[in-house]
């Protein structure tokens, strides 16, 4: 469909990528990853036709169509939301009038009349192809995907113009899924969708029926809808089978055993070397010599690609606060006639690490500046309990920062008597190295604003920490550090984030903000879904928390000194959905085998010469081997399945 053959591209002096060579497929589902700045939203324009190659050829099959929705930066004007989503089946619309206009002519003339049969013919051939293209459920598309990215019905109506840049994109998105061209590119699709959207798009996507690439940072994300991750990484491309979690574990393999092939190869390097030195100036070893030469000159030696740069941090534990940190009485936060939050009630205890949740619009963030004190009350008591330090990080921190000052310089300002030292490991923990430390942030990408936001902070840890989006522009692998880092900080925590994964691994509670009330959910965001679904009802917001300090596993017996029954915990459903994928997928590999092992049998049965029988009996044995596996396999698999089902 699109290929890519020996592809390279450069940024002024910088080589993003060289020698890549990557074929497309109708059904490719492709998630593109790699380090911030190693050249994914350039390739996806290249493969959008928005930007050229320096070296290489990219190949688009006739006919193929490719839509691509950048990061951000589009606006849209001069209509109303459904007529600007309504816009992308203009050619049907146009068909439907041509209909309309036939109709009418039709109407005014006699049927004996030699211009009313060939008007009818066009009317049929209009009309079946109108109907094969879904013309009459044109604005049932729109307003399924319109619903499903989040707007609500009062929205259609206003002009694209009248929203901000986050939804500006979302219409762009919209528009793109109805248009479904061949080959769809997203780069960074969720950015600006919250959880609820995010869900929504998760299911479009996983029966999309064209191929599509996307950019992602969330790991869920990934692991839900596509089927290969493509990682762009020491300028190069490289493949791998599965969502994300199958690519980090493929990827570890690949290094073991290129580090036990470099080993191996040493192992003989250095032997060889040792003889040749060892018997250089003997006359009667020189021909033995000359072959190890020759063959050390003859070895393609492997290298060692450097490790990969990361963010390698933790919190310095802060002082203690009191068991009750913050407390919540009959607040209620309105703008004008506009009710955001209202009577809320809730208490927040020492060491719990809280999500909020809820739609865009709901009022997280304004929840969250209410706790940090940089928004007022409009009624009620807000209470911090004794010893509590609160630290606020809010989406566009980097903001209040000094455009002209050095990032060095800035930290020293705030570093109480810290070292230069101790600052600069600080900065290149957040990959900012060497000469980086002497930039300006005015020169910074916004990624690189926040992360050195997020920097800054820590220079001065709290207690209390409130954050924002905390992973907005960090890459994966900047992520996992970020949350290993939080699991660690024995502080309290409360998070604004739509990243899934982050909160499923973090969350010891789940306060979802709806119709201006605070819901709370114990657990983390697969306990929160388990109750919205029907599992059970949510806990009274000023209930008493579920302590956070005892495992799940661990209960205490009974009166009657009975161990209580284990909590059932439903496996998530798209944790389902990759397991039964596997099965079917383990249960193809093992017909396959057995039908590979059948055939090799048969085939020893005449007998063609020693060497060749010897063969086929490894091959064989290799064979049985690999369906054992398969089976095993399998079998932990249908069990897995059997205890969720």
């Amino acid at each position: 469909m699109i290929s890519l053959v020996r592809a390279g591209k450069r940024f002024g002096p910088k080589v993003l990528f060289e020698d890549v060579t990557w074929l497309i497929t109708p059904q490719d589902r492709v998630g593109l990853v790699g380090a911030n700045g190693t050249g994914k939203t350039t390739l996806m324009r290249i493969l959008a036709g928005l930007d050229t190659l320096d070296s290489g050829e990219c190949s688009v099959q006739k006919g193929i169509t490719a839509g691509y929705l950048p990061q951000d930066g589009l606006q849209l004007s001069g209509r109303t939301v459904f007529e600007e989503c309504l816009s992308v089946f203009d050619h049907l619309r146009e068909m439907e009038r041509e209909m309309e206009r036939t109709l009418e002519r039709l109407s005014s003339l006699p049927p004996e009349d030699p211009e009313y049969q060939a008007a009818s013919s066009r009317y049929a051939w209009l009309e079946a192809h109108f109907r094969n293209m879904d013309g009459y459920a044109l604005e049932a598309k729109v307003g399924m995907v319109l619903t499903g990215l989040g707007f609500a019905k009062e929205d259609w109506t206003r002009r694209t113009e009248h929203f901000s840049g986050g939804w500006q994109m979302r219409i762009a998105l919209a528009k793109l899924l109805l248009e479904q061209p061949n080959l769809l590119l997203l780069d960074e699709p969720t950015n600006h969708l919250d959880l609820e959207a995010r869900n929504w798009l998760e299911d479009y996507l996983t029966s999309y029926p064209y191929a599509f690439v996307l950019i992602s940072h969330d790991r869920y994300f990934l692991d839900v809808t596509v089927r290969k991750i493509a990682e762009l990484w020491n300028k190069s491309l490289h493949f791998y089978t599965g969502g994300y979690e199958a690519f980090l574990k493929q990827k570890e393999e690949r290094r073991q055993q290129l580090l036990a092939a470099w080993r191996n190869q040493q192992e003989r390097i250095e032997h060889l070397e040792s003889f040749i030195e060892r018997f250089r100036y003997k006359a009667t070893k020189a021909k033995q010599v000359q072959s190890r030469i020759k063959e050390l000159e003859k070895i393609e030696r492997i290298e060692i690609p450097p490790e990969e740069e990361t963010i390698h941090f933790s919190f310095p534990q802060p002082k203690p606060s009191g068991r009750i940190v913050a407390e919540f009485l009959g607040v209620t936060k309105a703008y004008g006639t506009r009710v955001v939050l209202r009577d809320v009630n809730f208490l927040i205890e020492r060491g719990e690490r809280i999500a909020l949740v809820g739609v865009n619009g709901a009022g997280k963030s304004t929840l969250i500046r209410m706790l940090a004190g940089a928004e007022p009350l409009t009624s009620g008591e807000y209470r911090l309990g004794h010893n509590v330090q609160a630290e606020y990080f809010a989406q566009d921190q980097y903001k209040a920062l000094d455009p002209d000052a050095r990032l060095l310089d800035d930290l020293m300002s705030v570093a109480n008597g810290r070292t230069v030292t101790e600052l600069r490991t600080l900065l290149g923990c957040f990959l900012f190295t060497e000469d980086d430390v002497f930039k300006t942030v005015r020169v910074l990408s916004g990624g690189e604003r926040n992360r050195y936001a997020l920097a800054r902070m820590l220079l001065n840890p709290a207690n209390f920490m409130l954050l924002d989006e905390p992973t907005n522009h960090l890459d994966l692998r900047a992520k996992d550090v970020l949350l290993d880092a939080l699991r660690a900080y024995s502080g309290t925590l409360v998070f604004v984030s739509h990243d899934r994964y982050f909160i499923d691994q973090l969350a010891t509670r789940v306060f979802e903000i709806e119709g201006g009330s605070v819901h709370v959910y114990p657990g983390n965001y697969e306990d929160y879904l388990y109750r919205k679904q029907g599992g059970s009802a949510p806990l009274a917001a000023d209930s008493e928390p579920v302590s956070v300090q005892q495992p799940a596993t661990d209960s205490a017996p009974t009166a009657d000194g009975q161990e209580p029954p284990q909590r059932s915990r439903r496996l998530n459903p798209m944790k389902v959905k990759q397991l039964e994928q596997q099965a079917a997928e383990l249960e193809e590999t093992a017909a396959r085998l057995e039908q590979e092992i059948a055939e090799i049998e048969l085939s020893l049965q005449t007998f063609v010469s020693a060497e060749e029988t010897r063969r086929r009996m490894e091959l064989l044995e290799a064979r049985r081997r690999e369906l054992e596996q398969a089976m095993a396999e399998w079998e932990q698999v249908s069990i897995e399945l059997e205890q969720v089902n």
